[in-house]
Formats: C-alpha cells, sequence, structure tokens
C-alpha cells in the first residue's frame, strides 16, 4: 500500500510459482514479442494520472480503469486514427493497451490463470471524422486477449471513435474481468 491508503500497481511483473500456468506462458511470449517489436518492455510501472485506482475488485469481478498505449513515460502512439494514424498504428496502440489491463490483472491476481473469463471491453479510438475503422482497431486488442487468456479471453466489446484522449493517445482500454478466487 501507499502513503493514504492506495494499493501499488507498480511492483514488477511476477509469475506465479512453478509450475506457470499456460495463461502465464502464453503471456510472457507476447509481452516478450511485442517488447522486441517496441524496443521497450511491460515490466515497469504502470503509470495513474490521477486520483483514482487502475483496477478494483469487488467479489468476483475486476474492472480496470482506461489503459492508454503508454509505457513508461512516453505514450507510443499519439493523434488520430484516419488522420495522422494509420489503422496498422492504431491496431499497435490497442494491443499495447490490452498488454496494460494483462499486466494489471496478472500484478493484482498473482497469475493470468485466475481469471475465470473477461466480461466486457470497451475500446475508445481517437478519430478523424471519417475514419469508421473502429472494429478493426478493437480486433488487435480482442485478439490478443484471446491469443494470451484462450477462452477466458472471449468478451463483449463496443468500440467507439471519439475527439480526444487523455495525453493525446490514439486508442483508450478499459477492461472487467471475473476471476477465480
Amino acid at each position: 500500500m501507499e502513503a493514504g491508503g492506495r494499493p501499488r500497481y507498480n511492483a514488477p511483473m511476477t509469475i506465479a510459482a512453478s509450475p506457470i500456468s499456460p495463461a502465464d506462458q502464453r503471456f510472457q511470449q507476447v509481452a516478450v514479442r511485442l517488447a522486441a517489436e517496441l524496443g521497450q518492455g511491460f515490466d515497469g510501472e504502470i503509470k495513474i494520472g490521477g486520483h483514482y485506482v487502475p483496477l478494483l475488485q469487488h467479489g468476483d469481478t475486476v474492472h480496470l480503469s482506461g489503459q492508454i498505449p503508454r509505457l513508461g513515460d512516453t505514450v507510443m502512439v499519439t493523434g488520430r486514427a484516419g488522420d495522422d494514424v494509420s489503422l496498422a498504428q492504431a491496431q499497435q496502440a490497442a494491443r499495447i493497451s490490452a498488454m496494460r489491463c494483462l499486466v494489471l490483472l496478472q500484478r493484482h491476481l498473482g497469475s493470468l490463470a485466475r481469471v475465470a473469463t473477461l466480461l466486457r471491453m470497451g475500446v475508445f479510438v481517437q478519430c478523424s471524422a471519417g475514419f469508421t475503422q473502429h472494429s478493426e482497431v478493437a480486433d488487435a486488442a480482442s485478439d490478443l486477449l484471446h491469443e494470451v487468456l484462450g477462452a477466458a479471453g472471449l468478451h463483449t466489446r463496443t468500440s467507439v471513435g471519439i475527439y480526444q484522449l487523455p495525453k493525446n493517445a490514439a486508442v483508450e482500454i478499459e477492461l472487467s474481468a471475473a476471476v477465480l478466487p
């Protein structure tokens, strides 16, 4: 716990004691692959920007606050899809944001094997007026979640285009999950 009673979410990425679960193995593989593509990993602090918590558990449900494609202090993809951000770049922003969600879940639960199922994902795409490929951007996050969590990664989803996101991020993702004890 931090001063003021807020939980810490900047602990190093930890993986459950052996044997490692298949979900945690896939998580590590995807994290390594994306880190190689980006030149930066997911093992640093997950920064938040205000008086809220990035994750809140109530009973067997975990709600994650919106995650932007930030690694360390750098927002990796900024701008508007359909304007100065290509579809491929927006999809990469969605993958990074989804990985941040998985990092938070893994750190909180100790193992992604405790994710019973994802319940809902909201994908917000900062975009130009003529951009209509919100679902294609969201598909990148959905595909990554399914790749890591298998059937537990299936979810309901809403994807919307909006005018502006925090830190000029191209994408923001919020997520809810049902978890096992």
